[in-house]
């Protein structure tokens, strides 16, 4: 299975515009630009926030299976995730981190057996294992 977006852009990095699209038609020619990534821009996503988008319905998966595998399946499973863009040490910019905040209704569990599945799916979702930069995950049930 193979999934792709394309992104095409106008002019330099700062004053410049661009456009991103699904193949799957989910999104059609949503803008970017350089002022969205950095202050924000109303009517405009950024890279990260598709990051962030990705990462919260990976793990959101991965923590649905290893719920059912153990026997406990959720009723419900409800992930944020927030992806941190900014100025790196000696210049440039860089994705600095990605926090997961899942909260989640799953019959037959206590807190503590949450967060642990909620760990192992933070490690063992392929969005995770596809960023090098550092991930946490706070869980909690309801």
């Amino acid at each position: 299975m193979e999934s792709r977006a394309t992104a095409s852009w106008e002019g330099d990095l700062m004053s410049g515009r661009g456009r991103t699209s699904a193949q799957s038609g989910t999104f059609k020619d949503a803008n970017l630009s350089w002022k969205a990534r950095t202050e924000g821009a109303a009517g405009h996503t950024t890279p990260e926030e598709l990051l962030a988008a990705s990462h919260a319905s990976c793990f959101s998966m991965a923590l649905s299976n290893g719920l059912a595998k153990s026997g406990k399946p959720a009723k419900r499973i409800e992930t944020t995730c927030t992806v941190e863009f900014g100025p790196k040490q000696g210049g440039g910019f860089e994705v600095k981190s990605s926090r997961l905040e899942v909260k989640g209704q799953v019959p037959g569990i206590d807190q503590a057996a949450f967060q642990k599945a909620a760990e192992a799916a933070k490690d063992g979702c392929p969005i995770s294992n596809a960023l090098k930069i550092p991930l946490s995950v706070k869980a909690t049930l309801q």
